[in-house]
């Protein structure tokens, strides 16, 4: 269900905080139907079919984000049409009846809006998606951009000089689609849906078609199921009078006649099947090893209440086995360096659990084990209720924010989610009764409730499994042994409960004596407190109103890596990732993410070239919590232990490896060395360098990167009531124990620059590479943005891709 604001003025951050604890619990039976029209918004359907939603909201100031959604995806493409539902939404912006020789992307470019095919739309296998987000200072424009959807709706011109241009754009993305990303995505995409017209419809088409398709089928495809009762147009911006906006879309829509045959969407089955699917990709190209179960099973509409709480257990489900995903990932000898689940609606009639992984070069038996190990363990045993409590207090601790903010959303997320509505039925029933079925309901749903779930989530119920590899390591036949030994298990219930591990009740075991203020200053120009407290550290606060559930704040000192010499850099470039992993905090992760509990309260850190930095983001009543854990990256040090040095040693190669297979990466990187003279601060990380580190003096830099409270200055901005930060500032930030003598101290004119030479001259060569050609960034597509089919093939790549970063510590100026 979609979280909506209602209507309605701001108040006071801790006033609208109270006023969510104390919403009244609701009274409902759990077969009450919810809303099918949304609310708070100017919802209708014209007569000639066309549905419209209209609202007003402030953010972003004198902007309106717009949509044309239209029921129409490449599913519904013949044989000799496949790529045509792409192909019309890029001749779109080339010409309509109205608007020709690229009057729209003239008009779209005079009023500073982004435009083009790539940036304005998408297609999937189920819908088109036309988006404009246009400036609305000046009379007219919203109008016009109305107009311009109007035209897409049945004005598209398709000539034949129109189809030719596009042509080359379409075999662009076509080309730019066939990496090694793109290759996986699309087998996988086929063996998800085989048996299904799904299977045969990617949204890009075939090449023979792109390249010979004629103007009269495209033509007939457009005219055909481009009809207004399959279309919707949504309006959410800055203005005042949405009756205005709903009077220019009866203006511009209104007056369209369409066929007297509505074309009926017809049903396109995916096959069931009890036996798992298995897939071994070897790919020379990919990010590391990857592991993806998915299970399929009918979409269902959420029409009652009790579909509604359904979809929270289902929810707090998800959330309390990433829960356990993350403890695992950070236990000895992991089986995967990280894993997720999450449920997802793939196609029109379709819905997914989809679970990935991403582990050790020769990993992908174990991962796939490890993670079917735990479904089962949560099948026999379930969550306990102190799971269950951790989960609860997290979902209730968002919609307590989304509740707070629900003035305060933007524009494209309340278009994204009217879109949902029009597409999937999703209701809408406003924040303000979202929120309280949420606290009347979550308190009721049972740890039994959400284990059930889990019976989706197993090798009997459509299940695929896909495991990615650089090299070939693991058969078909180790993929199989492993799903029946977790079976056998299973069925002869050998496999123990989940062991949880202990957690403090407080982050700070004893509150520190509270430190005094030296020194204020007002600097009313700007309406900024600045402060010097007593241990040396300095305070500047700004009160603002941007977001009525948000502080956030950035500590920074001067000095960084560019002061250390080349044997010192790599142990010391490595201190932070060894240090996150074993815990800055005083706690292990795994430990800290329960003790945060329901708190929205964030804290990290960040070494760079020049400065060392730590930033923070929490609500206005989670303050303390910010500040405990500044206290605690001051006063803990960090010791290095073998087991968390191992993981890190082994993403860090993992990534390194990931990054030594992809070509663009091997280009960039060559680029790289011959613009900074191949410094070792700018060179890529070599499995060599990883030998040189040595953990302890690794953990010491970072100790000493944050020991010092007197070198650095922090900065606070938002909904900050001074009469309650100010006694918090005292006492944890003021209560750091100042040093004995300075650490790290260094002056912003005395940073000595980072080790590198320009080149003296124009240096031509070419980079020899086995793999796939190597591409310029200029000439990468955008055409991954069409692949909307909801499964996120890659994702399981983000994490090793985020410890590569990790070794490239440059502050933001450099780049």
């Amino acid at each position: 269900m979609d979280l909506l604001p209602g209507e309605g003025g701001g108040t006071p951050s801790i006033a609208r905080r109270q006023g969510f604890r104390s919403l009244k619990l609701v009274n409902f039976a759990m077969d009450e139907p919810l809303p099918t029209e949304p609310v708070g918004v100017e919802y209708g359907v014209l007569e000639n079919g066309l549905s419209y939603y209209v609202r007003s909201n402030p953010k972003p100031r004198m902007r309106a984000a717009l949509a044309l959604a239209v029921k129409v995806g490449s599913v519904l493409e013949d044989e000799e049409e496949r790529g045509v539902a792409h192909i019309v939404e890029h001749l779109a912006f080339n010409a309509t009846t109205k608007y020709t020789n690229h009057d729209i992307v003239k008009f779209l470019e005079s009023i500073g809006a982004e435009f083009g095919a790539c940036q304005n739309a998408l297609t999937s296998s189920d819908e088109t998606i036309y988006e404009l987000l246009v400036p609305v200072d000046k009379p007219g424009l919203l109008s016009q951009a109305i107009s311009v959807l109007a035209e897409f709706s049945s004005e598209i011109r398709v000539a034949a000089e129109d189809l030719e241009k596009e042509r080359g754009a379409v075999l662009e993305e076509y080309r730019g689609g066939r990496n090694a990303a793109g290759r996986m995505q699309d087998a996988h995409w086929i063996l998800m849906f085989e048996g299904s017209k799904y299977a045969e419809r990617l949204p890009i088409g075939l090449e023979k078609v792109i390249r010979t398709v004629t103007p009269e089928t495209v033509k007939q495809f457009y005219k055909k199921w481009y009809h207004l009762s399959n279309m919707a147009v949504v309006a959410v911006g800055d203005f005042n009078d949405t009756q205005s906006v709903v009077d220019s879309i009866k203006i511009h829509f209104g007056q369209k006649v369409p066929s007297s045959i509505i074309p009926v969407i017809p049903d396109f089955p995916v096959p069931s099947h009890n036996e798992p699917r298995f897939s071994c990709f070897v790919e020379s190209e990919a990010a590391g090893s990857a592991v993806m179960i998915s299970c399929k099973f009918p979409a269902s509409d959420m029409i009652t209440v009790k579909d509604y709480r359904d979809s929270l257990a289902e929810a707090m489900f998800h959330c309390a086995l990433n829960q356990r995903f993350f403890k695992i990932a950070r236990r000895k000898d992991p089986p995967y360096f990280s894993c997720s689940s999450a449920a997802d609606a793939l196609v029109q009639p379709v819905k997914a659990y989809i679970m990935s992984s991403s582990c050790r070069e020769k990993g992908t038996v174990d991962a796939l084990e490890s993670m079917l190990m735990e479904l089962a363990r949560v099948r026999l045993h379930g969550f306990s209720d102190r799971e269950i409590s951790i989960v609860r207090a997290l979902m209730m601790s968002e919609i307590e924010s989304a509740y707070l903010e629900r003035d305060q959303m933007q524009s494209t997320s309340l278009r994204d989610e009217y879109l949902q509505h029009f597409f999937r039925k999703e209701p809408i029933v406003g924040i303000e009764y979202e929120a309280q079925l949420q606290k009347t309901i979550l308190a009721h749903i049972s740890p039994a409730e959400v284990s059930k779930f889990a019976a989706n989530f197993c090798t009997s119920c459509s299940c695929v499994i896909k495991i990615v590899e650089p090299r070939a390591c693991a058969r078909l036949e180790d993929l199989k042994a492993a799903v029946s030994k977790v079976n056998a298990l299973e069925g002869d219930r050998h496999i123990s409960p989940w062991d949880d591990e202990h957690v403090p009740e407080e982050i700070v075991g004893e509150k520190p004596l509270p430190g005094s203020i030296i020194e204020q200053t007002e600097h009313t120009s700007i309406e900024t407190t600045e402060l010097l407290l007593s241990n040396g550290m300095r305070i500047c606060y700004k009160r603002t109103n941007f977001l009525d559930d948000q502080v956030i704040f950035t500590g920074f000192a001067y000095g960084g890596l560019s002061e250390l010499s080349e044997d010192e850099y790599f142990s010391c470039s490595m201190g932070s990732t060894i240090s996150g992993e074993i815990g800055v905090f005083g706690y292990k992760p795994s430990v800290l993410m329960d003790m945060l509990a329901g708190k929205r309260a964030e804290v990290s850190t960040k070494v760079g070239a020049y400065m060392r930095t730590f930033s923070g983001d929490c609500s206005p009543s989670d303050l303390e919590t910010a500040f405990q854990l500044v206290y605690q990256l001051f006063t803990t040090n960090v010791e290095p232990r073998d087991e968390e040095v191992k993981i890190v040693m082994q993403m860090a190669e993992e990534a390194i490896l990931a990054q030594e297979r992809d070509p663009y990466n091997t280009f960039a990187n060559r680029v790289r060395e011959l613009n900074y003279g191949n410094s070792y601060f700018f060179r890529p990380i070599r499995i060599s360098d990883l030998k040189k580190v040595d953990p302890i003096k690794a953990c010491e830099y970072f100790n000493n990167c944050f020991k010092d409270p007197s070198t650095f200055t922090v900065v606070l901005v938002g909904n900050i009531d001074p009469a309650v930060s100010l006694p918090l500032i005292l006492q944890y930030l003021g209560g750091i124990p100042k040093s004995s003598e300075p650490i790290l101290n260094y002056n912003r004119d005395d940073l000595k620059g980072l080790p590198f030479n320009f080149p003296g001259k124009i240096i031509s060569c070419a980079q020899p590479y086995g793999g796939s050609p190597v591409f310029c960034p200029a000439s990468i597509s955008c055409g991954s943005k069409k692949y909307c089919y909801g499964v996120q093939a890659n994702s399981c790549h983000k994490f090793l891709t985020n410890i590569s970063m990790c070794f490239f510590n440059f502050d933001c100026n450099l780049h």
